[in-house]
């Protein structure tokens, strides 16, 4: 067991830990970027890009640290949604790793047979009953197959060693913890993970944490490859702790057990579907569909937004119609928004310009009761969480948000394998007959809205962040204040939030209900709850020259990390090309060549793009495997050049015929697009 190391990493002094950089919430750089809410979450993703990683392997990296310094918001025991700007060809990519209810489950799941109502949310919550079948692993596995240049072993060792090394508790970390501890403290197995031994509280500020338990778990994936987790020990310590959870003796809790088999984990998939896309004010914005309601929700409320003309109204009426939009929008949310592969979800009329006309005309000066109606956009078809933004030197650009739910998931760690396993089911509505009740093999409606905006196909911006139901509108807020209200990506992020989610009362940060904006709004009818810190939003505004601005939270969450690498370190480049012929001296015409070439297009493999030759009599077109690579020959038949250009891409590069040797004498070559 690895409990007794536990005992020694509490004890130990603050300087046996891995070093952490120093904290700033914004860095700018043209050499690759990112943002976290942890500095070694960072640190991990910089590790990767300055050793030429892109930014799906950099997000990865970082993905698997943050799952052991932020456990109690993410880690391989939830799920959540990556979204992928590929440069080379200027295509976007959507992967649901949501979590999966077993097949046994049913809508009646949460209602108590004893009374026909449903169960307690907190019975839900801390129990197993309430845990899906993880996805962040496979979503990894899924994103690395398409787009990584990395193996995924590599990728988890910098979260090995912090795992085994420990890092400093903050104070954020024992406030998690402390909110908790009544929930660890009644499993057996997570209160030897989580709190101090003997005595079960929580870690002190200043003290180490380290969880060996964990580093042996990402080391036997590292070994035996993502399937480890799906199936064989680690997948019967799920199931176990799932069916018959590890409470400690005489807990008074009432914790329901679950229903997951090894055959749901052995089945489960991520899945790449649509993005949903919307303009807004010239800018394409582009997130997750369904199951996440977030790019739907925030999309609907954009759209409605973009009749009026915030840039030039008082920042009252800004905040005031921003408000209303996100209450409709929630509405039609509510009514409309769950599993694809379940129900019918019209995600068209939902983003449809009509249908936004349609609730704009509700909106009047004042604000609405609440809450208000959902619309009907089927004749219009024509808590806690993280994120993290990376954008690589070419160019790509990763937004993913990950969760096991809860603020410390369903407080259960799964046997002795370290990390705690969600409680996602409970995002199903507990009530039968609606459009997110339960259901076997069902991805419960996610709020998770990881976005990026582009100008002209390039990104502009990308930002997302943790938070529940209030993801949406913290990243409509940051949308809103960045592009509308003309404030900088850091300002955005940090200035006081507000989330008008349909209810009776706006949701407002204790800032924002000091600040001079809250009077005025409630002069216009609209009233404040105090709600604590709201989100923890990370970002990257894409600049002029190539510049890149990461920005974290300078405060919330006890403040994030933002780092980027220095442009003049790295070139420009469209693509990276090795070739080689057979034959030694000029190409020359008349003569039959074997040509091999492997080309990365900005990071990532060329997957199965056409190759065209085209010049001095020459014309093919091959087909690029997976890895980029292709064999094939030409015939020159007369004096020219062959110019070779990479389908759906600006990349490209010739042979010269009857005249040259500057390609090399038969040697392989690293080129550049020649535009």
């Amino acid at each position: 067991m690895a409990v007794p190391a536990l005992v020694a990493a509490l004890a130990a002094p603050a300087a046996a830990q891995v070093p952490a950089p120093a904290k700033q919430s914004v860095a700018s750089g043209r050499g690759g970027a990112a943002a976290t809410v942890d500095a070694l979450g960072t640190q991990a993703a910089m590790n990767v890009l300055r050793g030429g990683g892109n930014a799906v392997d950099a997000a990865v990296a970082a993905a698997a640290t943050l799952g052991v310094t932020e456990p109690y918001s993410c880690g391989i025991g939830g799920g959540g949604f990556m979204v992928i700007y590929r440069a080379g060809d200027r295509q976007l990519f959507t992967i649901d790793g949501r979590e999966e209810s077993p097949a046994a489950f049913q809508p009646n799941s949460f209602i108590n047979p004893m009374t026909g109502n449903p169960i307690p949310f907190a019975e839900g919550q801390t129990s197993g009953l309430g845990v899906g079948v993880p996805g962040t692993l496979r979503t990894w596995q899924e994103a690395l197959r398409r787009f990584g240049t990395r193996s995924l072993g590599s990728l988890m060792q910098h979260g090995i060693r912090v795992a085994d090394e420990g890092f400093v508790v903050d104070q954020t970390y024992r406030d998690q913890t402390e909110a908790n501890r009544d929930r660890f403290d009644d499993f057996t197995t997570t209160r030897a993970v989580f709190l101090t031994p003997g005595t079960f509280q929580s870690p002190a500020v200043g003290s180490v944490a380290r969880n060996p338990q964990m580093a042996e778990t990402y080391r036997e994936i590292v070994a035996r490859g993502v399937g480890a987790f799906y199936s064989g020990e680690i997948a019967d310590a799920i199931v176990q702790s799932v069916q018959s959870p590890p409470v400690v003796p005489g807990t008074t809790r009432n914790v329901r057990p679950g229903l997951m088999t090894q055959a749901d984990l052995a089945a489960y998939r991520a899945l790449f579907r649509t993005p949903a896309s919307s303009i807004y004010r010239g800018l394409r914005h582009v997130g997750m569909g369904p199951p996440s309601s977030g790019a739907s929700t925030v999309g609907e409320a954009l759209n409605i937004l973009e009749g009026y003309p915030l840039s030039t109204m008082t920042r009252t009426q800004g905040l005031h119609y921003f408000f209303e939009s996100s209450a409709f929008s929630f509405a039609d949310r509510g009514q409309y928004l769950g599993d694809p592969d379940h129900v019918t979800v019209p995600l068209a009329g939902l983003l449809s310009d009509s249908y936004a006309a349609e609730r704009r005309a509700l909106i009047g000066p004042t604000a609405a009761p609440k809450p208000v109606s959902p619309g009907n956009p089927t004749d219009n078809e024509g808590p806690s969480t993280t994120h993290l933004t990376v954008a690589d030197k070419w160019g790509n650009v990763v937004s993913y948000t990950f969760t096991i739910e809860s603020t410390g998931g369903s407080g259960i760690v799964a046997g002795d394998k370290g990390f705690l396993l969600n409680n996602e089911l409970t995002d199903f509505n507990f009530t039968t007959g609606t459009a997110n009740s339960p259901a076997g093999s069902k991805r419960p409606r996610s709020s998770m809205a990881p976005t990026i905006m582009l100008r002209g196909g390039r990104p502009e911006v990308a930002v997302g962040s943790p938070g529940g139901s209030t993801i949406i509108t913290t990243v409509l807020q940051t949308l809103v204040e960045h592009l509308d209200f003309g404030r900088p990506l850091p300002d955005a992020i940090a200035t006081p939030r507000a989330s008008q989610r349909n209810t009776t009362s706006v949701s407002a940060e204790p800032a924002f209900i000091a600040s001079p904006d809250a009077a005025p709004l409630q002069a216009l009818g609209h009233t404040f709850t105090n709600a604590g810190e709201i989100g923890a939003a990370t970002g990257i505004d894409f600049q002029a020259d190539r510049m890149m601005q990461a920005v974290a939270e300078p405060v919330r969450r006890g403040g994030g990390h933002a780092a980027a690498l220095r442009g003049s370190d790295f070139p420009p480049l469209d693509c990276d090309i090795e070739a080689s012929r057979s034959g030694r001296g000029e190409i020359t015409s008349g003569r039959t060549y074997r040509i091999r070439v492997q080309i990365d297009l900005l990071g990532t493999p060329a997957e199965r793009r056409r190759l065209l030759s085209r010049g001095a009599g020459v014309r093919t077109s091959v087909t690029l495997n997976s890895d980029g690579a292709a064999s094939f020959t030409i015939r020159p038949t007369k004096r020219g050049f062959v110019t070779m250009r990479v389908v759906g891409s600006g990349c490209r590069f010739a042979w010269e015929v009857d005249n040259a040797s500057f390609l090399g004498e038969g040697q392989g070559l690293t080129g550049r697009s020649a535009g």
